[in-house]
């Protein structure tokens, strides 16, 4: 057999192989951009394109309760994601630091729990704990629901960075007479930031999506952005919510391609430097 002629039948799995992957990006993306472009629509049909104008997004400006409705999601998720930031970080670095200590296995299945059962599982218990406590529903419901669940994802990113992270870096400071403050502050905190960034933005887009949970804890007064465009969908259905869905959606994209951004830069940062200049 010729070089051509094996050049030839290797390249019909590549292509087939290439051509599958275009189809699934279709599969998934397409939908999302066909909302996108009929959130333009002069149309009041969601399905119909009538022509371009701005009006939805107008209209969209001009909602109190919508715009209400944003400002709560805007409140909980930047105060769920700094505090379960804090919280996360600190869960992985008593895991990943400190490898013996009582309860650390039980610590560490109780603390994958949110990711593992479902939304409606956790948001009912969730539902149960606060009645039990006597609270409520209102924002700080909602607030501690997200901290609950956003704890585990930013423990998961910043331990995986952690991992990542050569020991003998924190015991040489350790050596140089830095306590353990210090050696955090000046030498592990500079070094899992990336990490940490990422778990925070991750935090803060799982927040600002969340359905389930925030519909089951949410009280008078207190919806939130995703809560408002679910309810206007089982009562009428026009373009308004594609252009509510497309600022959602940029907004989605912008903090994932930032998360993956800052996960990069941490990978790149952990390579040798001969890998790098190549």
């Amino acid at each position: 057999m010729s070089v051509s002629e094996g050049t030839v039948s290797k390249g019909w799995p590549d292509r087939i192989l290439s051509l599958n992957g275009w189809l699934v990006y279709v599969f998934l993306y397409a939908p999302i951009l066909i909302v996108m472009i009929f959130s333009f629509s002069d149309h009041p049909n969601v399905g119909i394109w009538g022509g371009f104008t701005l009006d939805w997004y107008d209209r969209m400006l001009g909602n109190e309760q919508l715009m209400r409705a944003l400002r709560n999601s805007v409140v909980v998720a930047l105060i769920s994601t700094v505090i379960s930031t804090v919280l996360g970080t600190a869960a992985a670095i008593a895991l990943e630091r400190y490898r013996r200590w009582a309860g650390k296995r039980a610590f560490d299945a109780l603390l994958y729990l949110p990711v593992i059962i479902p939304d409606v599982t956790m948001a009912v218990m969730l539902l149960l704990w606060f009645s039990q406590l006597g609270m409520r529903l209102s924002l700080t419901t909602i607030i501690l629901s997200h901290i609950a669940f956003n704890i585990s994802f930013v423990a998961i990113v910043v331990r995986a960075r952690l991992a990542h992270m050569d020991d003998s870096i924190e015991e040489a400071a350790a050596d140089l007479y830095a306590n353990r403050w210090q050696t955090f502050r000046l030498v592990t905190l500079p070094m899992i930031w990336p990490g940490v960034i990422g778990g925070a933005l991750l935090a803060l887009t799982l927040s600002l999506d969340d359905v389930v949970i925030t519909s089951l804890v949410q009280g008078p007064g207190s919806t939130t952005l995703p809560v408002y465009v679910f309810g206007l969908i089982r009562r009428a259905v026009t373009p308004e919510i594609n252009a509510v869905s497309t600022v959602m959606l940029v907004a989605s994209m912008v903090l994932v391609f930032v998360s993956l951004g800052f996960q990069r830069r941490a990978e790149r940062f952990d390579m040798p430097r001969e890998e790098v200049d190549e």
